[in-house]
């Protein structure tokens, strides 16, 4: 997403990944990007404040890295939306130092592969998680994302506005797991469902 925008979706965790994209490929879905593994780092400074005021500080990187700024989510809404600010930057490394630099350091890694699809001016990506698989669509508004996810075959009860890291401390309680580290290699032989994170699969 483009610097200053609104992030507006909703999330579903579901049963099987490979059914929703034969679902999105029949609805004349464009693939944007294949497969990719990614490695997140969020960032805080020593008193934790953007995490106090519900902000993120991401760096992340796949085929490229992205700077990634947050806002609040804002509340009572049927979907997420929240500021998003996001631009690449040409060295992954440089800009994690620049980041300690000023003061803030990896308060959590985390990890995941993700397919990027794109349906009209509807982006929805494919995510394997180490705790789940999840699809997030993410449009112009919460009519837009309903309307999609109900032809995906998606129960819209079952969507959760929770970022991934806010699902993760949900597990993290639950499971009693380190709290920096959501990588394949932590949560491996954790079997995580979805009850541990107070939703429930959207496919059903």
């Amino acid at each position: 997403m483009a610097s200053n925008e609104q992030e507006i979706e909703a999330k579903f965790m579901v049963r099987n990944l490979q059914a929703l994209q034969s679902r999105l490929e029949a609805l004349g879905a464009q693939l944007e990007s294949p497969r990719v593994y990614e490695i997140n780092l969020r960032f805080d400074n020593e008193r934790g404040e953007l995490a106090q005021a519900r902000q993120v500080l991401r760096l992340r990187r796949d085929h490229r890295a992205v700077m990634t700024f947050k806002g609040p989510a804002r509340i009572g809404e049927e979907v997420s939306m929240r500021q998003e600010i996001e631009f690449e930057v040409s060295n992954f490394t440089a800009a994690q130092h620049l980041l300690e630099a000023l003061g803030y350091h990896v308060v959590v890694r985390y990890e995941k592969y993700r397919t990027t699809y794109r349906l009209g001016e509807t982006v929805v990506v494919l995510d394997e998680m180490p705790y789940g698989h999840f699809v997030e669509i993410e449009g112009e508004n919460a009519d837009e994302i309903r309307r999609l996810a109900e032809q995906l075959g998606l129960r819209w009860e079952a969507r959760s506005a929770l970022s991934y890291l806010a699902l993760f401390e949900e597990v993290r309680r639950t499971f009693g797991l380190p709290p920096s580290d959501l990588s394949f290699r932590a949560l491996q032989g954790v079997s995580v469902q979805p009850d541990d994170m107070g939703l429930s699969y959207a496919d059903d």
